[in-house]
């Protein structure tokens, strides 16, 4: 009985992305949520980090490698290599935060090393590396550097990209969207108040309606799950309106979360939609009801769909807000620190800069 539940939660394997916005307030709603005392407590926090590796993820189904969800993710990959101007654009305050890299080590000698590992572990602080990363960056580079491995300035900007390359792929190296092979694939989208939830679902579904019409009629599925925020529906039915997308709202104000996901996505099942896309409200992991409302969400999701939306907690996230005051050096950190790999990153307010995100392309928009 067991394994046949691995077995159907694999089939239906899908993604339950957190929203961040660049900012400490939201990576703490994540990094806090597993320290709580009580046993019910750690059970509602449960929807949100993953504790270890997962059955499903061990059980791996070979069709879904050729699979119509596989090939739609390998389409958006592709798509995150071929946008890298996008985030050229996104990242244009990190870029010119790291452009003293380049003046650094430029004329670098032997005896200038001190001087410029300060003036480059500075360079990664100001762009939001944070102290940790960048001392660790930097402290590996100094060891390198005086062991004879980096001889030249070239060679240790080399390093540092390699560096920040390893940071990202060695504990988010699944990047891609993990949406199994069987319809319809379940996303939940969840995070704190002002994250930019929803203007990132409604990118979403926008980004799966242009690429999944290049394998097929591709058909997304919209539920306004966040009953709390009064134009948080009316949001979400202007982006099914612009993304020519159905979606599923509450009847009326004293409907709850889980009923309108529950309802949606018996909808998307009974109607063969290929993807649904929930909306969540924003909460804070102080908020114990909230917390437990969302378990509640999970629960009805799975009772339609075994395994629904996911088996482990949070898949990955969608950091937002980049193209403010934030720095990009806040990806490496919120990777590093959850252990959770970034899907999409928002990089402008157009309804294509919601980008997939690809560490190598990444790395290389910073460091240009």
């Amino acid at each position: 009985m067991e394994r046949e539940g691995i077995r159907r939660a694999a089939l239906t394997a899908v993604e339950t992305m957190a929203v961040v916005a660049s900012s400490r307030l939201a990576i703490s709603f994540l990094s806090h949520s597993p320290r709580l005392s009580s046993p019910a407590s750690a059970a509602s926090f449960s929807v949100f980090v993953s504790r270890g590796v997962s059955s499903a993820a061990r059980f791996r189904c070979a069709a879904g490698q050729t699979g119509f969800f596989t090939r739609l993710g390998r389409l958006i990959k592709e798509k995150a290599k071929s946008d890298v101007d996008k985030l050229f654009s996104g990242f244009s305050k990190t870029r010119e935060s790291l452009s003293v890299v380049d003046e650094l080590l430029l004329y670098w000698n032997l005896a200038d090393t001190d001087r410029v590992l300060d003036e480059l572990e500075e360079a990664l602080l100001v762009s939001d590396f944070g102290p940790k990363i960048s001392f660790k960056i930097v402290d590996s580079l100094r060891e390198d550097i005086l062991a004879g491995k980096l001889k030249s300035g070239s060679e240790i900007k080399e390093a540092l990209k390699t560096s920040v390359l390893q940071l990202l792929t060695s504990k988010g190296s699944k990047t891609e969207l993990q949406l199994g092979f069987r319809k319809p694939a379940v996303i939940m989208i969840v995070g704190v108040n002002g994250g930019g939830k929803t203007t990132s679902l409604g990118k979403l579904a926008h980004r799966l309606k242009n690429e999944g019409v290049k394998i097929h009629l591709f058909q997304v599925l919209l539920a306004a799950g966040d009953t709390y925020r009064a134009a948080a529906s009316e949001q979400l039915e202007v982006w099914a309106e612009r993304t020519q997308s159905e979606i599923v709202v509450a009847d009326d104000d004293k409907v709850k979360a889980p009923s309108v996901l529950s309802k949606a996505v018996k909808k998307g099942k009974q109607q063969g939609y290929d993807v649904i896309l929930c909306d969540t409200s924003g909460r804070l992991h102080t908020n114990y009801s909230l917390m437990e409302e969302l378990v509640s969400c999970k629960k009805a999701v799975a009772k339609v769909i075994p395994g629904a939306p996911n088996v482990v907690g949070v898949t990955g996230l969608v950091l937002t807000k980049l193209d403010g005051s934030a720095r990009g050096g806040c990806v490496v950190s919120v990777v590093e620190e959850l252990g959770i790999p970034v899907k999409f990153v928002g990089v402008g307010e157009g309804v294509d800069d919601l980008q997939p995100f690809d560490a190598e392309a990444f790395v290389n928009a910073i460091f240009s």
